[in-house]
């Protein structure tokens, strides 16, 4: 029951735990893409949302690139008990489908043993974990999520476990940052990590699992002594290989990769536009950033069978001024 397989990647834990449980509890939201998926081998590209509950027996966890998952997490509940055998973890996977088909709920259960899973129920009846979901909004820079930066809404120990943070991440020296920091009233705190020396900024599942025992453990010294609520609630994540990039800070680092660029077209009144490019060159003269056409699908004629750039697509330029670009992600083609 321990060995989860998602194509070719096999998934197995060894953490440290929230709650005793021998009932296995398995929730996948797939979303279709023409062709049926298995419950037991899905499709990353399809997948959106994976989560489980589980007890898996002491395993090496290996997991060759996290970045093709939206959120790593390693929630730790309030007020709940740790053992050393079972760990809760939820692994949401990015949506590349933008198709607007229904999505479909598969449940697995296990056969109960002496002591059941405790699951909360919301107003509406429907069976949650009890962990406090961050809000779905569109990204935006330095919300404290995925458009980065520090968010701590106010509340009196956010500067403390901000500062254990930073304290804990120097043991992972120079090549780990604190991409995202956010605390919330209710006691819950998200982090985001970012690997500088990985393609896509994110670190292993190996490393998040370490930040996030070590960061708990100094959480739970300072919650003894009263600096801190005695009952926070962590989620340790990478930024995603999606990422909103800051202009023109975070451009120079990933400049040899395909962007989904939203901007301004001062040349058509001012409409929005968007495009998946690369970055050619950042001028700091006239503040501005020229792109070029990325070689993905999507910049290419269906009909050139898969014939290369002709000249007129490969010396096609955009120039556009820092102020004009609304929003840049990285873009990944699957």
């Amino acid at each position: 029951a321990g060995n989860w397989k998602l194509e070719s990647t096999a998934l197995s834990w060894r953490a440290p735990t929230t709650m005793k449980c021998s009932t296995l509890q398995a929730l996948l939201l797939l979303r279709r893409t023409g062709s049926s998926l298995s419950s037991s081998s899905p499709s990353l590209s399809s997948v959106k949302r994976l989560s489980f509950l589980a007890s898996f027996p002491p395993q090496t966890q290996f997991l060759p690139n996290p970045c093709h998952f939206r959120l790593l997490r390693f929630p730790l509940k309030p007020n709940s008990s740790v053992h050393s055998s079972s760990f809760v973890v939820t692994l949401r996977f990015a949506s590349t489908n933008s198709s607007s088909s229904s999505e479909e709920d598969i449940e697995f259960e296990a056969n109960e043993e002496e002591d059941s899973f405790q699951c909360e129920t919301n107003e509406e009846g429907e069976s949650t974990d009890g962990w406090e979901e961050e809000e779905e909004a569109e990204p935006e820079i330095g919300d404290g999520g995925d458009g980065g930066g520090v968010v701590l809404q106010d509340v009196p120990w956010g500067e403390g476990a901000l500062s254990i943070a930073l304290d804990v991440l120097l043991q992972f020296g120079d090549d780990m940052k604190l991409y995202a920091f956010k605390t919330t009233p209710r006691g819950y705190v998200y982090v985001r990590l970012d690997k500088l020396s990985n393609e896509y900024g994110c670190p292993s599942m190996e490393e998040l699992e370490s930040y996030s025992q070590e960061f708990k453990k100094r959480l739970d010294e300072v919650g003894e002594i009263g600096k801190v609520p005695d009952n926070l609630a962590l989620e340790v994540s990478s930024p995603g290989a999606e990422r909103l990039l800051k202009v023109p800070d975070d451009l120079d680092r990933f400049k040899d990769m395909p962007m989904r660029v939203c901007y301004v077209d001062v040349e058509s009144k001012g409409l929005d536009k968007d495009g998946i490019f690369v970055l050619d060159s950042i001028v700091m003269e006239s503040e501005s950033c020229v792109w070029k056409l990325a070689n993905v699908k999507e910049n290419r004629d269906p009909q050139s069978k898969g014939r290369p750039f002709s000249r007129k697509q490969k010396d096609w330029r955009l120039k556009v001024p820092f102020g004009m670009h609304k929003k840049v992600f990285l873009y990944l083609e699957y």
